[in-house]
Order: C-alpha cells, then structure tokens, then sequence
C-alpha cells in the first residue's frame, strides 16, 4: 500500500480541556469514536485507522498541545480506493472525521485553529526579529556595559531555547529583549 506520512502536527488545545477529557486516556476514548483499529501504548498516545486515513497517531504533548502525525493514501491505492463502489463517501466520511475529531480534542472550529496557529507563528516570527535586533545592536553599540551585553544573551538563549522546544515565546520575553537597547 503506497502511504505519505505527514509530519507531526500541534495545535493549540483550549485551556482546561485536557484535564476535564481525562489526558490521554480520555483522547485515546474520543478516538474510538472517530476512528477503527485502536491502539494505546503504555504512555497513552493512540494509533488508529479510517479511509484514507492510513494511520493516525496522537497523544496530548507536555506542552498542552495535541500532538497528531497522520499517514494518508496516496498513488494507484489512493485511485484505487477512490474508484472503489463506496470510495468517494468513505473518502469524504475520513476527512469529516478527522475534522471533528480535532474539533472535540482541541475544543476549537478549524477557523479558530487556523487563528491560533497565525497567532502562535506571529509570537514566533516575533521573538526571532528580536534576536536579530539584539545581535545587530550589540555589534554597533560601542558603549554597552557587560551586564547589558550577558542579560541579552540570557534573554536570546531563553527565547531560542522556546523556539528550539515550539514553544511560542509571549510579547513580555520579547519585549524585555527589545527594552535592553
């Protein structure tokens, strides 16, 4: 079977729901409904199966985000499956699927999910223009004090350091960078 596995995907959980869904065991439950062949490891990350959907494979991540990889159909078994009697309504029914399930195990529509991944890569984009800044501020400043120059590369280590773990960096670590010059 010719498969494309997608790389890990994260979005943005609303908060409080992770506790209330019971973690990972409580999105392992949500996916039963959702899709066929479920399986749970010892951590708790699920691996299921539905139409096109090859395989997914999601767990709540330690940073409060859903954690999702998804390998779907593709080529001559993808044709195949779609010129199969029931494959443009099984094709469909997956992706309706696969919507809802993100859905309830973020607690956002696909609009907001869009917002917050806008949002989350604007804190990104920020915080890395903040860097650049800094670096190219403290090559042409010629009067800066060593305490200045060593708390902007703690500032920069622990920015990039979010950046490293896709952790989104909020306005007041960027803002505290930008205020040193």
């Amino acid at each position: 079977m010719q498969a494309v596995p997608l790389s890990m995907e994260r979005f943005a959980v609303k908060r409080g729901l992770i506790k209330s869904m019971g973690g990972n065991a409580g999105l392992a439950k949500l996916a039963t409904g959702y899709f066929e062949n479920i399986n749970v490891d010892a951590d708790g990350e699920f691996t299921g199966s539905y139409g096109l959907l090859v395989r997914v494979q999601g767990t709540y991540d330690n940073n409060g985000k859903l954690a999702v990889e998804v390998t779907q159909m593709k080529g001559a078994d993808l044709a195949d499956f779609l010129d199969s009697e029931d494959g443009p309504s099984k094709a469909m029914e997956s992706r309706k699927r696969w919507s809802g399930f993100l859905d309830e195990a973020t607690g956002y529509n696909a609009k907001q999910r869009g917002d917050k991944a806008k949002e989350e890569t604007k804190k990104f984009s920020k915080a890395k223009s903040a860097i650049k800044m800094a670096h190219k501020s403290m090559e042409l400043m010629k009067n800066l004090d060593q305490d200045t120059i060593d708390k902007a590369n703690e500032l920069i280590a622990s920015l990039e350091a979010m950046i490293e773990n896709g952790t989104p960096p909020s306005e007041t670590q960027v803002k505290k960078l930008d205020k040193l010059f």
